[in-house]
């Protein structure tokens, strides 16, 4: 790789779970009961669907966040992270609540009293939990969800659950790391990145869809074209709390209301400008279109993937990131410039992923051009007076698990 850029280092699951395990002893003065990994994500396409009951097609990430956990009878729920050391989270169970505890300690909080509430997992005396994640935090890749779902993997079989040996049984730790996330970290967000932290596959991309959260595992793999997937971290922080994603989301179900629809799934199959049309609201109508057009190109990207034509998917990421960019106004200056310049260093197509106003973009890119494509990115941002990004290859990988 370019020495002049920086990559995020390629992940060693052993070592991490060896060390995690270290830093859970040397806190707590008792050995974990076992260590649980869930990984970040790449949204492929189908970027602001999975709230409007739309179609997603992500991929798991190498990174991830591990959670060392033992279970208590204290009641309460002690955390420490190996990233905010300086920041450790002690709460009665019977304490947490919305927006207690803050921060980063909400997403886990909220998985653990999510579970602690269902009916079906029996009471919780207590957790012990050591966290460490190299997934890049506030880079659209998902560090969050690769928090709450490791705590909830951790959480679950701690509880005497075997939820996470099958898809009904991950189906519900999704749900409940979903419930935690908006209740308690007070986030909107819409399923997808936990979906992928429990149920993709390596080499395979996911296929979701939010209206009936049916699965499908749709083969994805680059390196037999001889093509890779380029990540590309602005490091400009996003997050999904902020006014901007919360108001895009306000704005779809006003719509939805508008269109006398539950979703604006239900509108998808429809002619676009006639349903434009229905809409009185005018401001809506970019941020309808751009739901639309996105569910379709899912569609077109699964059905080029099933023809073994993953060479012909650059147009149709071009497309997305147009979309988003124009119609629902989600990018911000340094994904537009990552995509442009990707483009024209040698890329197939380029696309921001995630939430957007930040964060990472990706682009297809063949393997002779990945240190030619990174480092035009590199040297573009450094001519702005920027921070530098920072990349990674993203290879299709496993969902959350115990590790040891």
């Amino acid at each position: 790789m370019t020495g002049a850029v920086r990559w995020y280092p390629v992940p060693d699951l052993g070592a991490r779970a060896e060390q995690v395990a270290a830093a859970f002893q040397q806190a707590y003065g008792a050995p974990a009961t076992g260590v649980w990994a869930a990984p970040g994500r790449v949204n492929l396409i189908g970027e602001h669907t999975d709230y409007n009951g739309g179609l997603c097609l992500p991929i798991a990430l190498p990174q991830s966040t591990l959670a060392a956990a033992r279970a208590t009878a204290t009641g309460r729920l002690r955390v420490r992270s190996a990233q905010r050391a300086g920041e450790p989270v002690d709460v009665a169970l019977d304490d947490i609540a919305p927006g207690r505890p803050g921060g980063w300690g909400g997403y886990v909080a909220g998985a653990v009293a999510m579970l602690a509430a269902d009916p079906a997992a029996g009471p919780l005396g207590g957790l012990d939990i050591v966290v460490d994640s190299d997934v890049p935090v506030g880079s659209g890749l998902s560090s969050s969800a690769a928090l709450s779902c490791s705590a909830v993997l951790a959480a679950a079989e701690l509880a005497g659950l075997s939820w996470a040996d099958d898809d009904e049984g991950r189906a519900r730790l999704v749900q409940l790391a979903v419930r935690g996330e908006n209740v308690i970290a007070q986030v909107p967000s819409g399923g997808l990145d936990q979906a992928a932290a429990l149920h993709c596959e390596a080499g395979h991309a996911l296929l979701l869809d939010c209206a009936d959260h049916s699965l499908e595992q749709v083969p994805f793999d680059v390196a037999a074209d001889g093509l890779a997937l380029l990540v590309m971290d602005t490091r400009a922080e996003h997050t999904h709390s902020g006014n901007e994603y919360a108001a895009r989301r306000a704005a779809c179900e006003e719509a939805a209301r508008e269109l006398r629809v539950e979703t604006l799934r239900e509108v998808a199959d429809d002619p676009v400008e006639a349903t434009l049309a229905a809409l009185d609201e005018r401001e809506l109508r970019p941020l309808v279109r751009h739901v639309v057009t996105e569910i379709d190109r899912v569609r077109q990207v699964c059905a080029l993937l099933d023809e073994g034509r993953l060479p012909d998917l650059g147009p149709l990421f071009d497309a997305s990131h147009a979309s988003l960019r124009d119609d629902y106004r989600v990018s911000a200056p340094g994904l537009d410039v990552a995509v442009e310049v990707a483009r024209s260093a040698g890329a197939l197509g380029a696309r921001m992923t995630g939430g957007g106003f930040g964060g990472s973009a990706i682009a297809l890119v063949p393997v002779g051009s990945v240190d030619d494509v990174a480092l035009a990115v590199h040297e573009a941002f450094v001519e702005r007076g920027w921070v530098e990004p920072a990349f990674l290859l993203a290879e299709p990988s496993s969902p959350g698990r115990r590790l040891r």
